[in-house]
């Protein structure tokens, strides 16, 4: 029998520090204040922590956390790459290293000064990477010039218009609405407002840009038997999977036949092969969205919908409360805080306890994904 992750682990506990535009306090003193939230949301002590998972874009590291923390012997730590697209395979990472008995009690965490910190693109003493020397001479510099392109392209491959991006903007802003912790709390969007906002890169406005944050979050993973006794109810990691296609270019996808099939795909495929349940039966999505275009790609890639349907998907309230598929329910990364997608994991948490602020009716399934356009990872979460 070939073995898998499936309900082998939980996600027992979940912290953050306040999101804003600029906080004081440095990186590492921002990533332990949100362990120590973690761990005490779940009732275990510092010392327990053997084990820890976060970005290979992460300034904060493991020798100087574990001590900061207080965290006992050490016997597994990961770094995953790809920025947002390591969101999920932080939790999946540890899930494997506790099924497999390497560890007990593991942490991720992600934290990040966006918003008073540097641009990574304005960089001018640094060699470029290989995917950027074909890209950035040509004035794609920021990520949003690079998806930009894929936007145009899927507007004009299916039809997708700006009111579809702007159904994905709204759906996030309003989940926002209703969560004091957003940083676009009581800052509602309208059409008017999104669609007169300036450009970014045509066709991307204001709005359909993630939002630039400082702020830290993290999570505890542990055993689904030691879970089961810990404060809080237990969310199980049912399933999940990385993805990198082939001949895959960063971004820009330029080498595929398809730059529109990203790595959300291949994910996907992985994911549901392991799962118990498909797209039709989850009750509620967190799905990354570094930008309003992902999510149509994203609802294609994961299975919600056929090819080129993504857009009409976000059609009539879809992607509301009491839509087909309620989305990034504490307002994502469009709204709520941009920490590469660290608070979609948490939020997912938060609506299979039933403890969200905008909480989906008896929610037992959640998918939670991470940045799509570059090498990425999902979970599937079931209460």
């Amino acid at each position: 029998m070939t073995a898998t992750l499936k309900d082998t682990t939980a996600i027992v506990g979940i912290g953050q520090t306040p999101f804003a535009r600029q906080l004081d306090p440095p990186e590492k003193t921002l990533a332990c204040q949100a362990i120590l939230a973690a761990l005490d949301d779940a009732g275990i002590a510092p010392s327990e922590v053997d084990a820890f998972a976060s970005y290979t874009m992460e300034e904060t590291d493991e020798v100087e956390v574990a001590k900061a923390v207080g965290a006992g012997d050490v016997t597994f730590f990961s770094r995953i790459g790809y920025g947002g697209g390591g969101s999920c395979a932080t939790v999946a990472h540890l899930a494997a290293a506790i099924t497999t008995g390497q560890a007990t009690v593991g942490v991720a965490w992600r934290s990040r000064k966006r918003g008073s910190g540097p641009r990574p693109w304005r960089d001018t003493r640094a060699q470029l990477p290989t995917p950027a020397q074909w890209t950035r001479p040509y004035g794609l510099l920021r990520p949003v010039d690079e998806i930009a392109m894929l936007a145009r392209r899927y507007m004009h491959e299916y039809g997708a218009t700006r009111d579809h991006f702007f159904n994905v903007a709204l759906a996030c802003r309003n989940r926002a609405a209703q969560n004091p912790a957003a940083i676009m709390h009581g800052r509602p969007l309208t059409r008017e407002a999104y669609m007169s906002a300036r450009w970014i890169s045509e066709p991307l406005c204001l709005f359909d840009n993630c939002l630039e944050t400082d702020g830290a979050l993290a999570c505890v993973v542990v055993a689904a038997e030691r879970a089961r006794d810990l404060r809080q109810r237990p969310v199980y990691v049912h399933s999940a999977a990385q993805g990198l296609p082939s001949q895959h270019h960063g971004m820009v996808n330029y080498w595929t036949d398809d730059p529109l099939a990203g790595p959300s795909w291949t994910a996907a495929r992985q994911l549901w092969k392991a799962a118990d349940f498909g797209p039709s039966d989850v009750h509620v999505a967190q799905i990354y969205d570094a930008f309003t275009t992902l999510i149509p790609l994203s609802l294609e890639g994961y299975g919600f919908c056929g090819r080129g349907e993504g857009a009409a998907f976000t059609e009539d309230g879809a992607l509301e409360l009491g839509g087909r598929l309620p989305l990034n329910t504490g307002g994502g990364g469009l709204s709520e805080a941009y920490v590469h997608g660290f608070n979609l994991i948490n939020e997912g948490v938060r609506q299979l306890r039933g403890t969200s602020t905008a909480q989906v009716p008896g929610a037992a399934t959640c998918l939670v994904t991470a940045g799509e356009g570059v090498p990425t990872s999902a979970l599937l979460l079931r209460s």
